[in-house]
């Protein structure tokens, strides 16, 4: 096929979005080009995407790869989309079965040896995507702890591009399911905002910054 679609995730303020990453081949002029409102960092995917891919022994045809990440109306930030935008990729190629992407998740910095980088914010993609109605998630395997304490998810963490791709292709190379994780209670804080009494406006000041990874001064 010459058209995919993937979904991932960002996180905007205190909300998690779902986000649709379109791929599609089509000939034309070889290149890889990148569409959806996107930061710096997402256009840089670009380039990793590409040198991941052929590190993990993957030639990309001489041949126009557009991608689209959706909705274009909200600003795509950080780097958890080069797995997503990796696998839409291939999926468009044929290399993997198009059933295989169906009510999945995921999500994943890539290095450009082709292994995955841990990434912030799962936990909440997680849980929002399972209200959404998704049930499987693939996530880098730096963050299967965290994974692995939202219930009720089928959870795959992997090592690299590579273990993904063998994964949703139906090879069992790579597949980490995450389950029995005991909770590391240097995760517990000791204190928490909530146990401050008062200080209404200084607690208001504190999740504004924390929503918007803002610096504070007190």
């Amino acid at each position: 096929m010459a058209f995919s679609c993937v979904t991932s995730a960002c996180i905007q303020g205190l909300q998690v979005e779902m986000i649709r990453v379109e791929a599609d081949i089509s000939n034309g002029l070889p290149m890889l080009h990148m569409v959806g409102y996107l930061s710096s960092e997402v256009k840089e995917a670009a380039d990793r995407v590409r040198t991941a891919l052929r590190n993990a022994d993957v030639k990309l045809p001489p041949k126009k790869i557009m991608v689209n990440l959706a909705p274009a109306t909200l600003r795509k930030k950080g780097a958890s989309y080069d797995l997503p935008i990796a696998v839409s990729i291939l999926a468009a190629l044929g290399m993997i079965p198009p059933g295989r992407l169906e009510n999945l998740l995921i999500v994943g910095e890539l290095s450009l040896d082709g292994s995955l980088r841990r990434i912030n914010g799962v936990m909440p993609m997680l849980i929002s995507a399972l209200q959404e109605g998704f049930t499987k998630f693939v996530v880098p395997e730096s963050n299967a702890k965290e994974a692995s304490f939202v219930t009720g998810a089928e959870i795959y963490a992997v090592k690299s591009l590579s273990d993904a791709v063998n994964l949703l292709i139906g090879f069992d190379v790579g597949k980490v399911p995450c389950s029995g994780y005991d909770v590391d209670e240097d995760l517990i804080p000791e204190v928490d905002i909530s146990d401050i009494k008062g200080q209404l406006m200084a607690k208001r000041a504190l999740e504004i910054a924390v929503s918007g990874a803002h610096n504070l001064l007190m």
